[in-house]
């Protein structure tokens, strides 16, 4: 009744976030922060997620309703999806006969609040699968998440959009040059792999590169983690996963440019045949890299990864996203991926983009001429490893795969170093994925994609809400 509803929003109070039980708890109000600060998204996505976590009352057909502005949706739905995971292997899962379903519903208010367009449903379909198969893939553990069903993955995307992928396997990577994906991955039992998806639309203008770092799992090699430190490290695929998932979502929606998925597939394990400190690889641009430190694995498959994105297939842009250090997390924290980019208005495209579609960014100091001097080798073109690690260690990652293409190429080279917030305590939060769609959505013919672009927005942009003012519930 219309009284019961207006006594549970005179009783929220939300501090960030508020709840309020409803019908002996068939149903839940909740309300979203009325205000966030500025390097916040001001969908609040992280609270959304959260709530409905930990609020969506049980039983086999649930319903959420999202109320919030249009420039608001695209941030929302991805969130929603986030706290509706796909992998489990719980046996009271298996045994359950009847299908959980979730039907959400979005009610406009604010500015541009007309009823919402089939075409967008769409499109946030699209974007909360992308969202979901990342996540999927990140929480699979390595037992059935190795090399060969990661290019599984990629050849079922592949076939649902009519693409074949170029997969380059085991002793093809030695012979044709790729050392730093070959020599991580040489010593696990399934071989290491790099597989391209393209998408190459006529009239196309530029050519743009996704790097993924698709390490399956991630012992630390011949440099072993320690006990604590090594559960987890299924999620060393949260870069290549993010990938997968926004390319199927972007090529649906209609891409106008050309678009590289490249996927940097190894296991980095340890056995007789794994490289050792000390030993020194001939990437595939050409340079000599002495390893010092065999669980600085990242960077050296997704330098062959840009190499090839450069040399092969002419990427204007190349962007590679990785769970690369562990420091990320301390210099940007758990809901922030960092950013390190070569191109100012890049830089502060990723922030905006973030906002924008959730996926928070936030930069990281780019100065080559200072940092790069950390990888100096007395036998080898560089180390793969910094020498002080007290010096912006994320910033010198970055560096060291970017070195690859040159820090003089004239292209744009974004890296984003989404280690933290690839996960949510031992979820996977499928990052990235709405990031990528948001970042490059100038580039899509949707136009919800094209609404939430940094770059070239058409209509009303959701960056000016940080200047509006934003004193209003949001009821999830």
């Amino acid at each position: 009744s219309p009284q019961i509803w207006q006594s549970a929003l005179s009783t929220l109070n939300p501090n960030p976030t508020d709840s309020c039980p409803l019908y002996l708890n068939y149903a839940t109000v909740a309300a979203l922060p009325s205000r966030v600060s500025r390097h916040n998204s001001p969908s609040a996505a992280q609270f959304i997620t959260r709530l409905v976590r930990n609020c969506l009352p049980g039983g086999v057909n649930r319903c959420i309703v999202m109320v919030c502005e249009r420039s608001e949706v695209f941030a929302s739905a991805c969130a929603l999806a986030r706290a509706f995971p796909l992998f489990t292997h719980r046996s009271s899962v298996s045994r359950r006969t009847e299908k959980k379903t979730v039907t959400v519903e979005f009610f406009l208010v604010g500015q541009n609040n007309g009823p919402i367009e089939v075409a967008t449903l769409k499109c946030l379909a699209s974007a909360t699968e992308g969202v979901r198969l990342a996540a999927r893939i990140v929480d699979t553990p390595c037992n059935e998440m190795n090399t060969d069903n990661f290019l599984e993955e990629i050849k079922k995307v592949g076939k649902d959009l009519g693409i074949t992928p170029t997969i380059i396997r085991d002793e093809e990577l030695k012979e044709r040059g790729f050392g730093g994906i070959y020599g991580v991955g040489k010593a696990a039992l399934h071989p290491p792999a790099l597989a391209v998806l393209s998408h190459t639309p006529d009239g196309a203008t530029q050519t743009i590169a996704w790097v993924g770092k698709g390490i399956v799992y991630d012992t630390g090699g011949l440099s072993i983690k320690g006990k604590t430190t090594m559960p987890g490290m299924k999620r060393d695929c949260g870069g290549a996963a993010a990938i997968l998932g926004a390319f199927k979502a972007a090529v649906k929606q209609g891409f106008k440019d050309n678009l590289h998925a490249v996927f940097c597939l190894a296991e980095n394990a340890v056995g007789p045949r794994a490289t050792r400190p000390d030993d020194i690889h001939v990437l595939y641009s050409g340079k000599t890299v002495e390893i010092n430190n065999t669980d600085a694995e990242g960077r050296l498959i997704l330098a062959d990864g840009v190499a090839y994105a450069c040399k092969d297939l002419g990427a204007d842009i190349i962007l590679d996203m990785a769970t690369l250090t562990g420091a990320q997390g301390i210099a940007t924290g758990k809901y922030h991926a960092a950013v390190l980019t070569n191109n100012e208005e890049w830089e502060k495209a990723c922030v905006k983009a973030g906002r924008n579609c959730g996926d928070l960014v936030h930069p990281l100091v780019y100065c080559p001429e200072l940092h790069f001097s950390e990888f100096t080798s007395a036998v080898a073109d560089m180390k793969n490893s910094v020498a002080d690690r007290d010096n912006t260690p994320s910033s010198c990652a970055g560096l060291f795969i970017a070195s690859h293409i040159g820090f003089d190429w004239p292209g744009v080279w974004v890296h984003l170093d989404i280690a933290a917030p690839v996960h949510a305590g031992e979820r996977a939060t499928g990052y990235g994925v709405a990031l990528l769609l948001s970042l490059f959505g100038g580039a899509s013919e949707d136009p919800l994609l094209n609404m939430v672009s940094p770059l070239g927005c058409n209509g009303d942009s959701p960056a000016e809400d940080m200047e509006r003012d934003s004193k209003r519930r949001r009821l999830v």
